[in-house]
């Protein structure tokens, strides 16, 4: 697939602001699940879950915690997932999930992005039918060793690249945590890089000159919302 090495940049080349962004997505997410059911992880499936990829996108425990004793103190804030598709300049897509109190607001501003930038917003599954949604760990270790781990415990690995000691797993998305177990459980505690679920392309495209400045121009406003929280695209090189 040739991705390890942009999913791994993509997880270091963080900016303060960018930081702040993850922490923020991050910190909606638990509230979330905090609030949706009992605001212990020891008792809340979807909770620890979204606390495991937290830690692994080095997300501060004290953002963890207030988060989850906002939930518990009776907050009334009630988020809702949208997500949105469209097309840049040759042959680019994206891919924008948001999660929003207001999704009108959400729908207004991801529109108003697409227009500055000249990119043209698309119907739903107008973009991911030709990507796959996979669950992709990222840590240190050998190919050989976690191969022999995950077909052990039956996980289906989809494809396994390894770089200068670095492995990067795909996995199908319901298996993220039985593969994320799995190698604790022969490994003992591991630090991942990264233990998320993601829409990666079939396909890349590389632009050059306007068209590439107008999909950067695109990548920038997007960032400035608050309310997106993943943008999957198919640009090589940003």
């Amino acid at each position: 697939m040739g991705r390890a090495h942009e999913v791994r940049a993509a997880s270091m080349a963080k900016t303060a602001a960018a930081k702040t962004k993850i922490y923020s997505r991050y910190g909606k997410e638990i509230y979330m699940a905090a609030k949706s059911g009992v605001p212990d992880p020891s008792m809340n499936v979807t909770l620890k879950r979204v606390i495991e990829k937290a830690k692994a996108a080095q997300v501060p425990a004290d953002v963890i915690k207030r988060n989850i004793e906002k939930a518990k103190g009776g907050a009334a804030e009630a988020y809702i997932d949208n997500r949105y598709e469209g097309f840049g300049p040759a042959g680019s897509t994206i891919i924008i999930d948001t999660l929003s109190d207001n999704s009108n607001r959400s729908l207004a501003e991801i529109r108003s992005c697409f227009n500055k930038s000249h990119c043209n917003l698309g119907t739903s599954g107008s973009v991911s039918y030709n990507y796959d949604n996979c669950g992709i760990l990222s840590f240190a270790g050998t190919e050989e060793e976690v191969l022999d781990i995950l077909m052990m415990a039956e996980v289906d690995v989809k494809d396994i690249e390894s770089e200068e000691g670095n492995v990067t797993v795909y996995v199908n998305p319901t298996d993220l945590y039985a593969a994320k177990d799995a190698l604790e459980a022969a490994k003992g505690e591991m630090q991942f890089d990264v233990l998320e679920i993601q829409m990666l392309p079939n396909d890349y495209v590389t632009l050059e000159g306007d068209d590439k400045m107008l999909f950067q121009r695109l990548l920038s406003l997007l960032d400035e919302c608050d309310d997106v929280q993943h943008v999957f695209h198919n640009v090589e090189g940003l």
